[in-house]
């Protein structure tokens, strides 16, 4: 387990728990889930395509079965866990073996740690981080090459996911404006100890390179974060809710107050750099969207209304008031936040 709470147990009892051979029980409700079946391990470290110069990032590292094959393969392995128990392990496991010197163990919270320089990173998390953890590695600077990551299959679906795939989404398009993302193989949850409630997918990360302007990558979740709210409806529809108006409005009254100028995402010449901020999505229960107060009734009153005009305005320049969301590739809504861009309309 390599991040969030993790708590000692007071007098209770460890029913739940699932004994392992050296005297450590794994907790389901804490993440920890060991890889058991070798061939598995065996097949992501072969999928990572490490290098034997690479340092490697390990989240969760547990008792350390999938730790060995990535010193087998690599120069260096930092570890991150969070649960003082398995990092005694793994030093006892490595202990006076050549592995030894190449191990470093990080105790403590992934989320909250400083991660140091790696080449790639292999990580069977806790699946209760994956939305953090990825937007966290996505921040990291200076860029790694790929993360091959065990998620819940659900999770790394909507991570995959394509315009018109049911399980498109925020998440999807986010992640996809800063990474390459690729579904490897399905893993069933008898494959791990103990096992999960449901299955798993492994997911190779590759993060852009350039990556994109850090402005872009904000002013982008903020347009994704309305268009994404109800993914099935119409552009136009979700653009007149009074709710949206009023907060987008606010926004440009607010940016037009202070005279700041955020500068225009435009298709001929995106501005890419370093993307400073940690960009974190929220993986609930609805696709990945944030819910929003959406009011049915249109705007009305002489200021709010000719706003409304200048947004419906922008939607129609691009052909964009009948489409959905849902459908909507990257290049599609990088053209639509353009549009936004160009009419003074921001949404950061």
């Amino acid at each position: 387990m390599a991040g969030g709470k993790f708590k000692k147990d007071k007098g209770k009892s460890n029913a739940a728990a699932t004994p392992y051979q050296a005297g450590i029980s794994f907790h389901k409700s804490k993440g920890q889930h060991i890889l058991k079946n070798p061939l598995l391990v065996d097949s992501i470290v072969q999928k990572a395509g490490i290098r034997t110069t690479d340092i490697i990032l390990e989240i969760g590292p547990g008792t350390g079965n999938l730790t060995k094959k990535l010193l087998d393969a690599g120069k260096t392995v930092v570890a991150v866990e969070l649960d003082p128990r398995m990092v005694l392990e793994l030093q006892r496991r490595f202990q006076g073996t050549p592995y030894h010197h190449r191990l470093k163990v990080i105790n403590g919270d992934v989320l909250k740690t400083d991660l140091p320089f790696f080449d790639i990173c292999v990580a069977n998390i806790p699946y209760q981080i994956s939305s953090p953890l990825v937007f966290k590695l996505l921040s990291h600077q200076p860029a790694f090459r790929c993360a091959v990551i065990m998620f819940q299959r659900e999770f790394a679906m909507r991570l995959v996911a394509q315009p018109g795939d049911p399980l498109y989404c925020r998440l999807s398009a986010n992640a996809q404006l800063r990474a390459r993302v690729t579904h490897l193989l399905k893993v069933g949850k008898n494959n791990f100890r103990p096992p999960p409630k449901v299955d798993s997918s492994v997911v190779r990360i590759e993060p852009r390179k350039p990556a994109p302007d850090a402005k872009l990558v904000r002013e982008f979740d903020g347009l994704m974060r309305i268009c994404f709210n109800r993914k099935n409806k119409t552009l136009g529809s979700i653009f007149k809710q009074k709710s949206v108006i009023s907060m987008v409005e606010k926004n440009y009254r607010t940016l037009q107050a202070v005279g700041q100028s955020l500068g225009n995402v435009t298709m001929d010449g995106l501005e890419f750099g370093d993307a400073e901020e940690d960009l974190r999505i929220d993986d609930g229960d609805d696709n990945g969207e944030d819910e929003m107060e959406m009011d049915d009734m249109d705007c009305s009153g002489g200021g709010l209304s000719e706003f409304k005009t200048k947004v419906m305005n922008v939607l129609k320049e691009g052909d964009f008031e009948d489409k959905r969301s849902s459908k909507l590739t990257q290049q599609e809504f990088l053209y639509l936040l353009s549009l936004f861009n160009k009419a003074g309309i921001h949404f950061t």
